[in-house]
């Protein structure tokens, strides 16, 4: 069995949504010929809440190896936070001391944090062994471009510094890398329309995938649900993830359709509770909401309801079985692939999506489901997503006044596709590759 080296800085009990990468990936590689050994950081040097139940689904005997990172309350003082940059020297450190005292033939270095991804050339010269980048998101992107961590969401000179420095630095990654993997086909595409070297990079598609064991924990162990009752006779909509910095077009074509809706059909609407879970990205109390101010502006704040902070992972599968509907939006960014995709089949109700018509979430649920059970809304660059929100009120409508899910609707085997299982052997398939093309 050939054995791969995994970097991931967020892996359980951390909750980020990169935590779930490797955790999803790792535990099923053996079955197609690698062991994987995972190295990360301590759990006493994340920021924010901890989720002692992720840390329950990492299965025992896969191998954890935890490295301490700068401590946040000191480098914050220097304005750095990153856990990418606390965590580089240590896991630069472990990683060396593992690679010569053991035999690996490959490495997996997924990001976000970026700065990880350094690693893989450094690490490729000194030993030889070839590396995988993988892209949960893009390196550069509307960050520092269009966006950023200034007033309304505008670029600061922190986000044009970071986008700066990542300019400089993912050439130097891309160009090193035996092959390339990515949650989408769009996103490794603009790496290659950037980088035209990387048309002789072997680059793949592996989305976040579902792993059905979850959900049957959650079924099996429930846990009590302290965000709504969904036993009150009202249409529970819900939404867990975050909400991105240009998701805001979709969002408020959302909320204008609800606010045409309690025109059109106010007993729906008073029926109708919009719940937004972990729209911050943030896991400390007090995080600043994002949605309810925009729903005042719009003037439907008084169904919506939104817990910013994120919640623990099982809690969010918990609030998923139970809702009425499940809501996931998109960006106007067509490459984005929403990683709340697979639960949200998996948590079997209704879904209406209202995404980029590139998006690869269209392809998906095109091919695993339609109506009642699926119902999506897309919109592109040229029709921008107000112009749909008739479309959206159509389909909001719909799942309030008959919200049905009819297994029949849904292919299963499409669905078997996108199991973390699967998933994993597609990996495999690729870590094959770059250990068959030899070391380095």
């Amino acid at each position: 069995m050939r054995r791969v080296l995994m970097i991931s800085p967020q892996f359980p009990p951390d909750t980020g949504a990169a935590t779930h990468r490797v955790r999803l990936l790792a535990p099923h590689l053996p079955r197609h010929g690698w062991e994987p050994t995972i190295l990360t950081v301590d759990p006493r040097d994340y920021e924010g809440r901890l989720d002692p139940g992720l840390q329950e689904l990492v299965p025992p005997d896969l191998r954890v190896i935890r490295c301490r990172a700068w401590p946040a309350r000191l480098t914050r003082r220097v304005g750095v936070g990153d856990l990418g940059l606390r965590a580089f020297t240590a896991l630069r450190a472990r990683a060396r001391e593992l690679l010569e005292r053991e035999a690996f033939h490959a490495l997996f270095i997924t990001i976000f944090p970026a700065y990880p991804a350094m690693l893989g050339p450094a690490l490729k010269r000194r030993f030889g062994v070839p590396f995988v980048l993988d892209y949960i998101d893009p390196w550069i992107g509307a960050w520092g471009d269009t966006v950023g961590g200034g007033p309304d969401g505008r670029p600061d000179w922190k986000s044009r510094l970071s986008r700066a420095v990542a300019a400089f630095l993912e050439p130097r990654a891309v160009r090193a890398a035996d092959a390339i993997t990515a949650v989408s086909d769009a996103t490794w595409e603009q790496l290659r329309a950037r980088y035209p070297a990387l048309q002789r990079v072997p680059c793949a598609s592996i989305p976040f995938g579902g792993e059905p064991a979850d959900f049957e924990r959650v079924r099996r162990v429930p846990r009590a649900n302290e965000y709504f009752d969904p036993g009150d006779g009202c249409a529970h909509v819900c939404y867990a993830g975050t909400l991105l910095p240009l998701g805001g077009e979709t969002l408020r074509a959302v909320l204008e359709a609800v606010r045409r809706l309690a025109g059109r059909r106010p007993e729906l609407y008073h029926r109708l509770r919009l719940h937004f879970f972990g729209t911050s990205n943030q896991t400390t109390p007090g995080a600043p909401p994002r949605v309810l101010p925009m729903a005042r502006v719009v003037g439907v704040d008084d169904v919506v309801r939104e817990q910013s902070a994120r919640i623990d992972y099982l809690d969010a599968l918990t609030v998923q079985t139970q809702a009425t509907a499940l809501l996931l939006l998109g960006s106007s960014e067509a490459h984005y692939t929403a990683s709340k995709l697979f639960p949200a089949l998996y948590a079997r109700r209704p879904i209406l999506a209202v995404c980029h018509e590139a998006s690869s979430v269209v392809d998906i649920l095109g091919k695993i489901g339609g109506a009642p059970t699926i119902r999506v809304v897309t919109y592109g660059d040229a029709e921008r997503a107000e112009t749909r929100v008739d479309a959206i009120g159509a389909a909001l409508e719909a799942l309030v006044e008959r919200p049905r899910y009819d297994e029949t609707a849904v292919d299963r085997a499409a669905m078997d596709e996108y199991q973390a299982s699967a998933l994993a052997g597609r990996l495999a398939h690729v870590l094959d590759g770059v250990a068959r093309e030899g070391r380095g």
